[in-house]
This record gives structure tokens, C-alpha cells and sequence, in this order.
């Protein structure tokens, strides 16, 4: 492989503009691809599998028109003081908003208040009920403003109002965020390579990249039905790989020039080198992200592929448009060391054979390896401790901040009509198969006024055909606490017993419970999905390395600072410590997404930063080093651009700490310190004492295994004995 991407990075290099041109081709056809295209909503919400969904496709067969799975909302109104939403004034102006949202395209009801039994007991609070025909992730934007306007003329009149509920449900803005991790990229890489130029390369290349991804994933929108959040997800991983990857070839490029080889030399000996690198990191990211098809969630498993073309598209620049971005720049970027005038470049260095802080780092762990492994393992696992309790579950409307309308909608909620009004069941009741289908109806809901935790259980609504009907459950919680998930299991439980009285199937649905069952496939999927990642990408490090010990350990690092992560964002937003540092208002719940979405992202990244800093250890060691001294060497030379590399990757997802979603800022925690365990702990701490400890045993390879495996050639073995390499080289004035 060395010896193939070799030619193609001095193909490149010679054919700067060819390979340029197609790059801007590639980047426009996109580009008008995307601006021609027909507009796509959000992307739509399935969870195949689960009760809860069963449930509502029972209800659009059983209940035409219904529209089961459509966004709901409330518009809940309060009283001003010393006064009742039952006096004429009050009822005027609510009647007058129900009549402006009864207007909406997307409108299936309205319920008034008045003739719904809406009004709390008190009289203060009232609420009505809004049903659309579609979900709160497909919903137009216009339905939502028009949900927002409508309590104006409430307002006028001096009543409160609010609004929760799905319907107000949207994709997070991330665009600052974008913008400042960009912006601390580009410090980053200019303090890295001292010079502008070759800082602009890498982030020139990642938008370029990300730019193509993202426009083809708008222009397939409407046909593959893929929505914002899918493009949401292919920006924040495509724009953190392109901007590692080009790093390592353009250092690599750097270093090979302070060797004093020729310029289109030294860009074939980077791609072939670090880019080997680049391409299996690549695959590791890949198939972390395609393996999210094992959920089972569509709409995850979309967002995982795009995500994982976009990083191919990522490799593919990497390895062509920077040694051809490379040549345009000529002895603009200078050779590791040296600095361009702007940054001080022309001043001979104090002492240039000092040895770098990599290097003096690495000297000391190999001199103490047992030291800073213990230090690094119990530091880690003190931080996992805290994932021992973890609880996970789905956001809703109560860990909103306080200042949005939907938690003063939920809070006042609450108030008027207790906590687990907020998250209704809804029960379905199969009675077709049933010889006395109301008698059917009757039994489940005298069954459920028994259990723990309800409050009110409404009368059966049968549909037109009498075989089905709908049963409204309010639990006496709130939506996202445990009793309300064991008064869920509850009533499944007694659907079985029900079933073998009455002939008839029971279900049980709403937001509520299909968060519950979103979150229990997410859990079962967690292992399997862990399983076939790690075991694919274990697989492929050891055709890397060739070594059965170098794979292993980069993957139980992985899973320490992935565990250490987890315990981090469940002190601070299970536990609340730190919650006033990071503006967390309401602590709870960790979202049931995040260790799957940990798990797929941070495994891409953390193998990154493996196979780069591993791979020049490798290197150092098949061309003769001891393996102490092969450590040092890797160190030398790649833990200045991991370290880099790291530290842009934190400041990218650091920016989404400051969202004022929950989920994105819990989003945004967990995978900058997982990062920061995996960089700074795991790979420059852990892996290279665990290496000076097992020594030659590190690299060892049963021989029927070495014979069997590919010999892919990451460190660039071959490129000694290619054609014309092996002479002694002419150093030359770069």
C-alpha cells in the first residue's frame, strides 16, 4: 500500500491542477446539486420493533385520519392573579386562539379547554390540546410560528401563556459553534507548523471536504428521505477527520523536507507513510459509524452513512488535493523547525539539537513505565466510577431550561394538574379477535385504575368499527422518572394476563413509552454494536501492526477512557457537580443515545491518534530500533501533531457545551473529554508505558497468522527498496 500511495501523492504533486479541477468540479456539481434540489422536511421518526410503535400503526390502520404518531401540542394559559380562566373575559380570548390554531394546514384538532374538561381545579391554569398530521420532526417551520403567534391575542389580554410539547421540537443551530472551533483550529495548527500557509492547508482541505459531503447529503434529502440532523452529524465528523488527516500529511511532509528531500519526494513519501495512517484510520472511523445500522433506528442508521461518506471523501482529499495543495505552495511551507518570517522564521534556533517535549516525555515514560500506568489506569478509573450509577432515559420538555416557553408550559402543567400529566399513556386495545370487544374495553381499564402510580384513567374511545379503541393513562410522576417506566412495564405485563381473558392484545404508546422503548433498543444494541466495532477494527490493527498486543491494548484504552467519559457526564449532569460551571439547569436522565453515539465517534477519533503516533513506533522498530527506543522515536515525531490534533477536536465540540439544548450541550461534554482521556491519558500516557513494558513482545505475530495476513506496508518498508529509492539521496536546499 505504501509503495502504491507513494506514486499517487507525486501523481498528485505533478498533476496539481488536474487534481485540483476535479476537486472544484466535484465541489460545484454538489453545490448545484443541493441549490436544485426540492426542499426536504426533518427527516421521518420510526422505531421499528418496539411496543410503542406496533401501537401507532395499529392506530393508522384502525383509526384513519388520526394521524397516531403526529406532533402534539399544549397551549397552556394562566390567570392572572385574583382571577379564574373560567371568567368571561378569559374565555373569550382562549376561544379566540383556539380558533386562530384550528386555521393551520397541518392542523388535524383542537380541543377547547372548556368543552375538554382542560381547567385545572384551581381554575388558574387551562391548556389546549393540538394534534398535527405529522411529526414534530417533519413539522413546517410556518406551522410552528404559527403556533407561537397564536397566543398573542391571550397575552393581550393579560393572560399568561405557554406552549410545550413536540410540536416546537427543531434541530439545534450550530453554526457559531462551527465557526469558533474553526477559528481555534486555525490557531492551533498555526502554532503547530509556524507558518499560515501551511495551517490554511488542512483547514482549506476539511471544508472543501465538507462542503462536498454536506451539499450531496442536501441534495439526496427528499429523495433518501435524510434530514438536518443527518448533514448536523456528517459537518461535525467530517470537519474533525479532515482536519486530522490533512495534519499528519502535511507534517509528515515537513519532516521528510527536514531530511532534505526533494519537494515532490517528499510529498510521495508523506502520502505513502502517513497516509497509510490516514487510510485505515479512516476505516476505523467508518465502520464505527456504518455499524450504527445494528440499532435498528433508521434515522440513525442514516446519519452514521452519510457521516461515514463524508469522511471517505475526507481520506480521498487527504490523499490527493493536499500534495497537489503541496506543490502550488512550493518552499512556502518550510521543513519541521523552521518558521515562516511572518511567525519569526530566519532566526537560527538557541539549540536545535535539543530534544522536543514529545521526546523528553516519552524518555521519562519509558523510564518510569509502571508508574505512569498505574497513575494513568487508577486516574481513570477513579473518573469511571461515577458510571456505575448511571441512568438513562430521553429529554423532554422538564429539562428545558427555564427560560424557554416549553418548560414554563411543562412547569405550570405540573402545577395546575400534577407532575405525570406532562407524559400521558396511551393504551391500545386490540379487541378484534375478542367475542365481547366493550367488555374487552371495560376489564383493561378497571386492570390499570388498580396499579400504582395512576391518577386518572380515561373511558375507552372505540373506533368506528368497534374492534379498537384508545385508553388515556396519567401517571402520578413525571415522564422521565423510573416509576412512570415501571407503570409502563406494568401495564405490558398485564396486557398478557388481559390477553388470555378477553381474546384481546394491549399496547401501550405515546411519547412517553416510546422513549422508554427507544432507550431500552439503544441499551440492547449497546453490546453488539460494541462487539462488532471493536472486533472489526481489532481485526484490521492487527493487518496494521501486525501484532496481536498492540490491538489489543489500543482497544481496552478506548473502552477505560470511554468508561472514565461516561462517569464524567454522570457527575455533572446525573449528580449535578460542576452543573453551576456548565449551566446545567435540571439534572436527570443521561440521554440513552449517548454511549452508543460515544461509543461510534470517539472510537473513530481515539484510533486516529492510534495508528498515527503507533504507526511511526512501528516504523522506527521494522527499520532497527530497539523497541524503547522505537517508542521515542514515534514520540518525536507525532505527539506534537496528536497533541495538536487533540486539542482542535476538543475546542471543535467544547463550542457545543454552550447550546442551550441539554442534549446538545451533554453532546458537546461528553465527547471533548473523552477525547481529552483518550489523547492525553490513554494514547500519550497508557500506550506508550505499555509498550516499553511488553518490548519486543508488543510486536509479536504467530507466524501462521504473519503468513496469512496481507502485508499492507503502513510504515513504508517498501519505499526502501521501490525503484531509485534505495541509492544514497543528494540532500538538497529546500
Amino acid at each position: 500500500m505504501a509503495t502504491f500511495l507513494y506514486k499517487l501523492g507525486r501523481l498528485a504533486f505533478r498533476r496539481r491542477h488536474f487534481v485540483a479541477l476535479i476537486w472544484v468540479a466535484l465541489l460545484t456539481l454538489a453545490g448545484v446539486g443541493a441549490a436544485s434540489a426540492p426542499p426536504a422536511g426533518n427527516t421521518s421518526f420510526s422505531i421499528p420493533g418496539t411496543e410503542a410503535q406496533k401501537a401507532f400503526d395499529l392506530l393508522e390502520e384502525r383509526f384513519p385520519g388520526m394521524s397516531a404518531d403526529g406532533a402534539t401540542a399544549r397551549v397552556v394559559f394562566k390567570a392572572p392573579k385574583g382571577e379564574k380562566m373560567t371568567d368571561a373575559d378569559n374565555k373569550a380570548a382562549v376561544r379566540k386562539t383556539v380558533k386562530e390554531l384550528r386555521s393551520g394546514s397541518e392542523v388535524v384538532s383542537v380541543a377547547d379547554p372548556y368543552t375538554a374538561h382542560a381547567v385545572g381545579k384551581d381554575g388558574s391554569v387551562a391548556y389546549a390540546s393540538v394534534k398535527y398530521k405529522v411529526s414534530g420532526m417533519e413539522l413546517e417551520d410556518s406551522s410552528r410560528d404559527a403556533l407561537k403567534e397564536a397566543g398573542q391575542h391571550a397575552r393581550d389580554a393579560g393572560l399568561t401563556v405557554e406552549i410545550g410539547g413536540d410540536a416546537l421540537s427543531a434541530t439545534p443551530e450550530t453554526g457559531s459553534s462551527e465557526v469558533i472551533g474553526i477559528a481555534i483550529a486555525a490557531v492551533v495548527l498555526v502554532i503547530t507548523f509556524g507558518s499560515l500557509l501551511a495551517a490554511g492547508l488542512p483547514l482549506l482541505t476539511a471544508i472543501i471536504g465538507v462542503g462536498i459531503g454536506v451539499s450531496s447529503i442536501t441534495a439526496l434529502a427528499s429523495t433518501l428521505d435524510l434530514g438536518s440532523t443527518t448533514s448536523t452529524l456528517a459537518t461535525m465528523i467530517g470537519l474533525a477527520v479532515g482536519i486530522d488527516y490533512a495534519l499528519f500529511i502535511v507534517s509528515r511532509y515537513r519532516a521528510e523536507l527536514a531530511e532534505g528531500r526533494e519537494r515532490e519526494e517528499a510529498a510521495g513519501r508523506a502520502v505513502g507513510t502517513a497516509g497509510s495512517a490516514v487510510v485505515f484510520a479512516g476505516l476505523t472511523v467508518v465502520i464505527a459509524l456504518v455499524g450504527l445500522s445494528v440499532v435498528n433506528i433508521p434515522m440513525l442508521t442514516k446519519m452514521g452513512v452519510a457521516a461515514a461518506g463524508t469522511v471517505a471523501i475526507a481520506v480521498l482529499i487527504a490523499l490527493t488535493m493536499i500534495p497537489a495543495l503541496l506543490g502550488y505552495a512550493g518552499r512556502k511551507v518550510k521543513p519541521t523547525g523552521q518558521k515562516s518570517k511572518l511567525l519569526g522564521g530566519g532566526r537560527t534556533p538557541k539549540n536545535p539539537d535539543r530534544p522536543n517535549m514529545g521526546t523528553r516525555w516519552a524518555s521519562f515514560v519509558v523510564r518510569r513505565p509502571v508508574a505512569v500506568l498505574l497513575l494513568g489506569v487508577l486516574g481513570l478509573g477513579a473518573a469511571a466510577l461515577p458510571a456505575s450509577s448511571l441512568e438513562l432515559g430521553l429529554p423532554d420538555d422538564g429539562s428545558q431550561p427555564v427560560s424557554t416557553t416549553q418548560r414554563r408550559a411543562y412547569d405550570l402543567l405540573s402545577d395546575g394538574f400534577g407532575p405525570g400529566f406532562n407524559g400521558p399513556l396511551m393504551v391500545v386495545v386490540d379487541a378484534k379477535g375478542s367475542a365481547d370487544p366493550k367488555a374487552a374495553f371495560t376489564k383493561v381499564g378497571d386492570e390499570i385504575k388498580g396499579l400504582k402510580d395512576v391518577v386518572t384513567v380515561t373511558p375507552a374511545t372505540p373506533n368506528k368499527a368497534g374492534d379498537t379503541a384508545t385508553i388515556t393513562v396519567v401517571p402520578k410522576s413525571k415522564p422521565s422518572s423510573a416509576t412512570t417506566e415501571d407503570l409502563v412495564h406494568a401495564i405490558r405485563d398485564k396486557g398478557a394476563d388481559i390477553a388470555s381473558e378477553t381474546d384481546s392484545t394491549l399496547l401501550v404508546t405515546g411519547s412517553t413509552a416510546m422513549n422508554i422503548d427507544v432507550s431500552q433498543k439503544l441499551n440492547d444494541a449497546l453490546l453488539p454494536y460494541l462487539a462488532l466495532v471493536v472486533g472489526l477494527a481489532f481485526l484490521l490493527l492487527i493487518v496494521v501492526f501486525r501484532s496481536v498486543l498492540v490491538p489489543l491494548k489500543a482497544a481496552l484504552g478506548f473502552l477505560l477512557s470511554v468508561l472514565a467519559a461516561l462517569g464524567a457526564v454522570v457527575a455533572v449532569f446525573q449528580w449535578g457537580w460542576l452543573s453551576g460551571l456548565m449551566n446545567v439547569e435540571e439534572t436527570g436522565p443521561v440521554m440513552s443515545m449517548m454511549p452508543i453515539f460515544m461509543v461510534g465517534v470517539v472510537f473513530g477519533l481515539a484510533m486516529d491518534y492510534e495508528v498515527f503516533l503507533v504507526t511511526r513506533m512501528r516504523e522506527a522498530y521494522v527499520h532497527g530500533e530497539k523497541p524503547s527506543q522505537a517508542v521515542v522515536t514515534g514520540f518525536k515525531h507525532g505527539a506534537r501533531v496528536v497533541t495538536a490534533a487533540a486539542v482542535i477536536m476538543i475546542a471543535v465540540f467544547s463550542g457545543f457545551i454552550g447550546s442551550s439544548e441539554s442534549m446538545v450541550k451533554m453532546i458537546g461534554f461528553g465527547l471533548a473529554i473523552a477525547v481529552f482521556f483518550d489523547a492525553f491519558i490513554v494514547r500519550m500516557a497508557i500506550v506508550p508505558a505499555v509498550l516499553a513494558l511488553l518490548g519486543k513482545r508488543a510486536w509479536w505475530l504467530p507466524k501462521w497468522l504473519d503468513r496469512a495476513l496481507p502485508n499492507v506496508d503502513v510504515e513504508g518498508e517498501g519505499l526502501r527498496t521501490h525503484a531509485g529509492l534505495g541509492e544514497e539521496k543528494e540532500l538538497v536546499r529546500v
